[in-house]
């Protein structure tokens, strides 16, 4: 079939095997530019490793250190006329690339914060692994049907105690308006934002992990998070979300007490804004993110999902010495990000933003082009108007 981009809002309804594929090459194709990492992992379990940062560290681990991956997600299959979803075709193409280059890459697609798709990672490790001596948890979903009480939880992206009002960009249509959100009504949508996006399944993965006997001896397993500028904290780090992600903080020294005796250790990394499906949805960010992106590409030192998390194992987890930390035990692959001279001129700019200047005085256009290469669409190279075969199966789920 011939597929084009259909889109609602900050989702993309479709996406294209050979776009999605060729997003893929060309993030193997940089980590492979950069070199092995030394002493980097081997043996791999990625939670949440479709799309964005999970992704990136799979192909990471994978073509920067030869490593066996396992990966989990929850993703559409493509059926005879109706795509499957861009982390599916990810998947497939990443699992063919890793296959060609001779690398162990096998996957599950199911609800991970299932205690059933917990059980068959550990039995595929089992069976294939042994034990793992990385996990990485990148989970991104807007509900989780907590495994122990069966209640489902919803997150919510909202300010607390009072109302927030400031910029947003529709960025398919370069529109720049206020936007205003109103706060939570109750400290339940507080706890169930933490329920979803916390650390609690990120522990429960772990403590199985270990009870299986399925993690190496100085086992890392690291999460992401993210803090941003101060325009952004009243809907981000100190709006509901944040609130979640203090909780995911909070839960590495339990884990590092957990992991004592394996001689592991467990990090959160604190990563750049950039254009995800997640990012997409959240107002305000958009355009700070099109203004960054303008700075940062000025100054030479812009990164993408794939540069952050390459940097990230090779300058910080895998360099044979301890990570640097912040005064709260986070390690930042922010840094470029929140340099002071970056903040100062994107503060700047975002006084100065209007519909009328937004091309010229950000990356509008640059925004734009990475929200469809996470669909597999705007790639030079790929022949959008051609017919295109829907169905590609991700190797190691066939059937």
């Amino acid at each position: 079939m011939i597929i084009q981009p259909r889109v609602r809002g900050f989702i993309c309804l479709t996406s294209h095997p050979e776009g999605t594929a060729e997003h893929v090459k060309q993030q193997i194709a940089y980590v492979k530019s950069k070199g092995k990492i030394e002493n980097g992992p081997k043996k791999v379990l990625v939670i949440g490793a479709s799309t964005g940062f999970g992704l990136a560290s799979r192909i990471t681990a994978a073509f920067g250190s030869d490593a066996s991956t396992i990966g989990v997600f929850f993703e559409k299959p493509a059926a005879p006329g109706k795509p499957g979803t861009a982390g599916w075709y990810n998947s497939a193409a990443f699992e063919q690339e890793a296959n060609q280059a001779g690398l162990y890459a096998k996957s599950i697609n199911g609800d991970a914060f299932s205690d059933e798709v917990k059980k068959q990672a550990i039995e595929l490790i089992k069976q294939d692994l042994g034990q793992v001596d990385l996990v990485v948890y990148s989970l991104a979903s807007p509900r989780r049907t907590h495994p122990k009480t069966g209640v489902a939880h919803s997150s919510v992206l909202k300010p607390i105690n009072q109302p927030f009002t400031n910029k947003t960009v529709d960025f398919h249509a370069g529109v720049i308006s206020d936007i205003s959100i109103q706060p939570v009504e109750s400290d339940d949508d507080i706890e169930n934002t933490i329920a979803v996006m916390g650390g609690e399944d990120w522990k429960f993965w772990i403590e199985e992990l270990k009870a299986a006997n399925v993690l190496a001896d100085g086992l890392k397993t690291v999460a992401y998070s993210y803090i941003g500028p101060e325009l952004t904290y009243p809907i981000y780090r100190n709006g509901t979300i944040g609130k979640a992600k203090d909780d995911l903080e909070a839960t590495v020294p339990v884990l590092n007490d957990l992991l004592a005796d394996l001689n592991g250790i467990s990090y959160v990394s604190v990563n750049k804004a950039l254009v995800t499906q997640s990012s997409s949805a959240i107002p305000v960010v958009p355009l700070y993110i099109s203004l960054l992106y303008k700075v940062m590409k000025e100054k030479g030192i812009h990164e993408g999902t794939i540069e952050q998390i390459q940097r990230l194992f090779a300058e910080r987890l895998y360099t044979g010495a301890a990570p640097a930390l912040d005064d709260k035990g986070r390690i930042r692959v922010d840094d470029l990000e929140m340099r002071e001279d970056v903040q100062a001129e994107v503060a700047k700019l975002w006084e100065q933003a209007t519909t009328e200047n937004l091309e010229e005085i950000s990356d509008i256009a640059g925004y734009r082009n990475e929200f469809f290469h996470l669909f597999g669409f705007n790639f030079s190279n790929v022949d959008y108007e051609a017919d295109t075969n829907e169905v590609v199966e991700v190797p190691s789920i066939k059937g």
